[in-house]
């Protein structure tokens, strides 16, 4: 009898240690330099685009289901891919001036996932904490993933972040030359 309770016990103890068992979370690191992120600004006149450079990254997943990611931006890497020669230079000199994302007081940028919603199969919906120049809102965005790549694009509003130059939310008069609050980030990551 004392053997059959020793066996039952251990058995029930068996079953609430697994019960309790929390899943294995699997980070994986983005790779560098086969992932690309695109900028993109728009003003009354047109458009700029370029590339920013991740400096790490990773997803987190459960039994294949993403449950968490990170990111850090290299801000020194905002690079213009739409001009050349000298205007390419000044409008890369004016993005990483105080005017706009102060990279040498402030050099990385740091996304954060602090929700994810599973949208289908391959689809999620993220709520993250973006932090550019110390300020730190959150954002919503969608985000694919097939295989070992990830594809998602996000809107942000500058000023949240400090970054008003030429913005009609803050200055008036500036007809042609202003430039509108959002921005587009576009990232085609691999992992």
């Amino acid at each position: 009898m004392k053997n059959t309770l020793k066996t039952l016990a251990f058995g029930v103890i068996g079953i609430l240690v697994l019960s309790f068992t929390t899943m294995k979370t699997e980070k994986k690191n983005i790779k560098i330099e086969s992932s690309k992120v695109v900028w993109k600004g728009y003003k009354v006149t047109g458009s700029h685009e370029g590339t920013i450079t991740l400096k790490s990254g990773s997803l987190s997943f459960e039994k294949e289901k993403l449950t968490g990611g990170e990111f850090v931006i290299d801000m020194t890497t905002i690079a213009s891919t739409d001009l050349s020669g000298e205007y390419k230079g000044k409008l890369e000199g004016h993005l990483k001036s105080d005017d706009f994302f102060g990279v040498e007081k402030f050099p990385t940028a740091t996304l954060i996932f602090t929700n994810v919603k599973a949208k289908g199969k391959n689809s999620y919906t993220i709520t993250a904490d973006l932090t550019i120049k110390g300020k730190t809102n959150p954002v919503s965005f969608e985000i694919s993933i097939y295989g070992n790549k990830a594809t998602t694009s996000l809107k942000v509003d500058r000023t949240k972040y400090d970054v008003k130059y030429g913005s009609t939310s803050f200055f008036d008069g500036l007809k042609d030359k202003a430039i509108y609050d959002e921005f587009d980030l576009v990232a085609d990551l691999e992992f």
